[in-house]
């Protein structure tokens, strides 16, 4: 049996078949639409729930995942045994998820309560593929034999080079969030603009404002080879643009010579903040710690 086991949280948007194929523990996030409570990954796919969203005017809303949950969860970790714990969570700066599951830690640990089971906590500082992608590299590392320490190396150098670019197709949702402010949304859509939003850690700023569909995707090609070191992999998250994102998709392909490292369809969490209707590309840049 394995000792060890690794757990995320399902913003991280892995694959079901990945999830399944490796024993990934995912932990959901609540999710709140209207009068409708969901869990992510549990009770609603992604898809689905990007469709729900695109016919609504409400606003969705997420839930952390409390200590208690942690708590939960940990304490199963230590009855079963378990030698290594592999924790990989969202973006510390944009939820307080990660803080509760290090005091969920802390407290057993001065509790004595953490036996002999060792928990190793990262703040992935990002979002989706952007720590979906390496968890699910972690799991094919320690099954070929790798050691607990040299998947934590790998997770360490990713989660501090690891650099998201979001490409807006539609800032209706912007707009109503407030992330846009109302009138710089009506301008930018009467004049077309598809703005490009970069995401590092916990700061976020518009890149580039490219004006239609065809010139903000070959944009967003170009932004993402030239922060990519060479040769390391691209991930791609979708929405519900099949036509723009396989289009992209190929652009992508078609210049970088190599197959993408991971190409996946965004869940709940994402899409309650990003809209339906945005390409989220991630690429490994400089690191940053």
């Amino acid at each position: 049996m394995k000792q060890y086991r690794i757990i995320t949280d399902s913003c991280c948007d892995i694959p079901a078949e990945d999830e399944k194929r490796y024993g990934i523990d995912i932990m959901s996030f609540d999710i709140t639409l209207g009068n409708e409570e969901f869990r992510e990954r549990i009770d609603i796919s992604g898809v689905d729930f990007l469709k729900k969203l695109k016919e609504t005017d409400e606003l969705p809303k997420t839930s952390q995942i409390t200590e208690f949950r942690f708590r939960e969860k940990f304490e199963e970790c230590v009855e079963a045994g378990l030698k290594d714990v592999i924790v990989v969570l969202i973006n510390g700066a944009g939820s307080h998820t990660y803080a509760n599951a290090v005091s969920a830690v802390n407290n057993m640990k001065e509790e004595g309560k953490t036996g002999n089971t060792n928990f190793h906590l990262f703040d992935s500082h990002t979002y989706s593929a952007g720590y979906g992608y390496p968890v699910v590299e972690a799991a094919k590392k320690l099954e070929a034999g790798q050691s607990i320490e040299m998947v934590c190396a790998y997770l360490d150098d990713w989660f501090s080079s690891c650099e998201l670019y979001l490409l807006l197709f539609n800032l209706r949702h912007a707009r109503k969030s407030g992330r846009i402010k109302a009138a710089s949304a009506v301008v930018g859509e009467l004049m077309n603009i598809k703005p490009i939003i970069q995401m590092i850690d916990d700061d976020t700023k518009t890149v580039a404002k490219p004006r239609g569909e065809k010139k903000a995707l070959n944009e967003l090609v170009e932004i993402g080879l030239s922060r990519a070191i060479p040769k390391t992999p691209m991930l791609v998250t979708r929405s519900l643009e099949p036509e723009l994102e396989d289009e992209f998709i190929e652009k992508l392909k078609e210049r970088t010579g190599a197959p993408l490292g991971m190409v996946t369809t965004t869940g709940s969490a994402v899409a309650a903040n990003a809209g339906t209707s945005y390409i989220g590309l991630f690429v490994k840049g400089e690191k940053r710690r």
